[in-house]
């Protein structure tokens, strides 16, 4: 594991930017750490990689100097535990309630004295040549970032619980699942329960991380930074059809 390079970056009170892959796709992670993004999230939550294709994208990454983190599909200690042996710096935890299930994860997460993160394994690291095994441990537990996700109306309703919890250091909410949580209403209150779940995590210390973006409105997004968000994710799939679907629309348009 290498310094996490997204978490210097929120400590100088720098928004960062993430593409969200949902494919085992190396080269895109290469290709947005090319391009200068801070991060990349790669969901095995919603796409169909395992571990071994997370850990060719985290090899990507650490080429690219581009932050690897992961979505879990669930909360279990085990399930956490596999992807941060395979070297992602983070891990984003779907559909988190409750201030006890966001405990759980940051103990899942890191190594004692700060929780109880299986030890040996994982993948080779010059951490283990370099440092003695606590401070090995001290160094990961340090530069690991854990992000519950906020995405159902009963997590907002125990935000300032969760926001609290040692160990959390961002959350992460969610637009889609939590609009579907509430009944679909208008995009606009749905924005308003984010901006407003925003500057209170951001209010308990903590960092504030807005999903579910829509890559056509840019607006949109730099409203949330304006909130106090301190990261973002965006679609990479979305990013490229608008790339693709402009470059055709003005040569269709040139060549007339």
């Amino acid at each position: 594991m290498r310094a996490n390079l997204l978490k210097a970056k929120l400590e100088q009170g720098k928004a960062a930017i993430g593409a969200l892959i949902n494919a085992d796709a190396p080269e895109t992670v290469e290709l947005f750490g090319a391009i200068g993004y801070d991060f990349v999230l790669i969901d095995c939550e919603h796409g169909p990689m395992g571990v071994d294709q997370v850990e060719n994208m985290v090899r990507a990454a650490e080429a690219s100097n581009i932050t690897p983190l992961a979505r879990t599909p669930d909360h279990a200690d085990a399930t956490i535990l596999r992807f941060l042996d395979r070297g992602v710096q983070g891990v984003i935890v779907p559909h988190v309630n409750t201030a006890q299930q966001a405990e759980a994860i940051a103990k899942a997460a890191r190594y004692y004295p700060e929780g109880h993160r299986g030890a040996g394994g994982g993948r080779p690291s010059t951490l283990r040549f370099s440092m003695t095994q606590e401070e090995s441990r001290r160094f990961v537990n340090d530069n690991v970032l854990v992000i519950p996700m906020i995405e159902e109306v009963e997590a907002i309703e125990n935000l300032d619980a969760i926001a609290n919890v040692p160990g959390v250091d961002m959350l992460h909410i969610a637009a889609g699942d939590l609009s579907q949580s509430m009944g679909y209403p208008r995009q606009e209150e749905v924005w308003r329960v984010m901006e407003d779940a925003v500057r209170r995590v951001r209010a308990a210390g903590k960092y504030a991380s807005v999903g579910g973006n829509n890559p056509s409105n840019p607006q949109r997004v730099a409203d949330f930074i304006k909130a106090g968000a301190s990261a973002i994710t965006i679609s990479a799939l979305g990013l490229m059809r608008i790339a693709a679907d402009d470059f055709r629309t003005n040569v269709e348009a040139m060549s007339q």
